[in-house]
């Protein structure tokens, strides 16, 4: 049909969804001609597991969609949507100063259970077992075979498993390429800098990775900004299958879960921060301050969150919020219209200070 007359493919009753749309993109430009006959809103939606695949600019999309298209970012589940943040606590109406109050179910082990579950529609609502190994298919799937398809460039499935492991190994840090590099060349043949570059590329065409851009605020303070993204994967249960970190090995050793959590809320953050046009970031300058989350909507309004696990780690995360109100240029910036400390604890409520403590269990959009 393609080859032939792919405007059959585009007839139908509406809306008409057709998934890894990127395999055939001259169907963008199909879709973009029946949208400007018909006139109408919400006649298709293209759905794809990756960017559409490299090439001529014949096989490619020839318009840009401007004025037609409309798109968004697809995320692995939240908490909130798995059902396991009860959302008694509102990303949006805190935004808006509305107060918080609740109490997270949400023990510590099932906690780390849903963590290395991961947000994947098939694993909700399985038996533990079952569901634990979707994230093991997943990457064993995108080492085979999915990331030497996104540009036709086969891929050493040995280089790309040692890859996946060291930005596991790296997680919601900065890790520089060159610390990356190092760890794939540590007991293999040297990879050359365009050689990983194209890996990553690859890992991030088909939404493996999303690392986490930082903040570029108009400060007050002479310190200077730093500008490297924190390494994040797309899901927080892929770094934990590559590391091999079942719930149990989380429970025993609390410092990689602290950084496993940090990527899990991070990943709930931007998915609750997208309905209200949001965009997460995160924040480190040269005097070595560092705040985990910034969430800065569209309208110029922004708060401030750090990501403590455990209760004994508050004080700290209230401590880096306050230094950091102090270097922003308020009159600039406008007042923070929140700062938060999101944990793995269970109330949630306002210090007198001011300064939120927000259960990840009690978080939704």
């Amino acid at each position: 049909m393609l080859e032939t007359d792919p405007a059959v493919l585009l007839e139908g009753d509406t809306p008409r969804l057709i998934d890894e749309w990127q395999d055939a993109p001259i169907l963008w430009d199909g879709v973009r001609f029946i949208v400007d006959q018909r006139g109408e809103w919400g006649q298709f939606i293209l759905t794809g597991s990756s960017t559409p695949k490299d090439g001529d600019d014949e096989e490619g999309p020839m318009h840009s969609g401007a004025g037609r298209f409309s798109k968004i970012m697809m995320r692995t589940m939240s908490l909130y949507e798995s059902l396991e943040s009860n959302g008694a606590v509102s990303l949006s109406s805190i935004f808006n100063g509305s107060g918080v109050r609740g109490k997270s179910e949400l023990t510590i082990d099932r906690l780390a259970f849903a963590l290395c579950r991961g947000g994947w529609p098939v694993s909700i609502g399985k038996k533990d077992a079952a569901a634990l190994r979707q994230p093991k298919n997943y990457v064993k799937i995108i080492t085979d075979s999915d990331i030497s398809r996104v540009d036709g460039v086969k891929k050493d499935p040995v280089r790309v498993g040692k890859l996946l492991h060291s930005i596991a190994w790296n997680i919601s840090t900065e890790a520089k390429l060159s610390t990356l590099q190092k760890d794939v060349d540590s007991d293999m043949n040297t990879a050359s800098r365009p050689t990983l570059t194209s890996y990553m590329n690859a890992l991030e065409r088909i939404f493996m990775t999303e690392d986490l851009p930082a903040w570029s605020p108009s400060m007050r303070s002479k310190a200077t900004l730093r500008n490297s993204p924190k390494r994040h994967f797309c899901d927080p249960s892929i770094a934990a299958c590559v590391l091999g970190a079942s719930p149990k090995r989380l429970m025993d050793d609390f410092d990689t879960f602290g950084l496993l959590f940090e990527s899990l809320c991070v990943r709930d953050l931007r998915v609750y921060s997208q309905p209200i046009d949001g965009k997460v970031f995160h924040y480190r300058d040269s005097d070595d301050l560092e705040v985990d989350a910034i969430i800065q909507l569209s309208d110029g309004r922004w708060g401030a969150a750090e990501i403590k696990l455990g209760a004994n780690e508050i004080e700290k995360g209230v401590e880096n919020l306050i230094k950091l109100k102090k270097k922003i240029d308020i009159d600039e910036m406008g007042e923070p219209s929140f700062m938060m400390i999101i944990t793995g604890t269970d109330e949630a409520y306002k210090r007198e200070d001011g300064i939120l403590i927000v259960p990840i269990g009690c978080l939704k959009d």
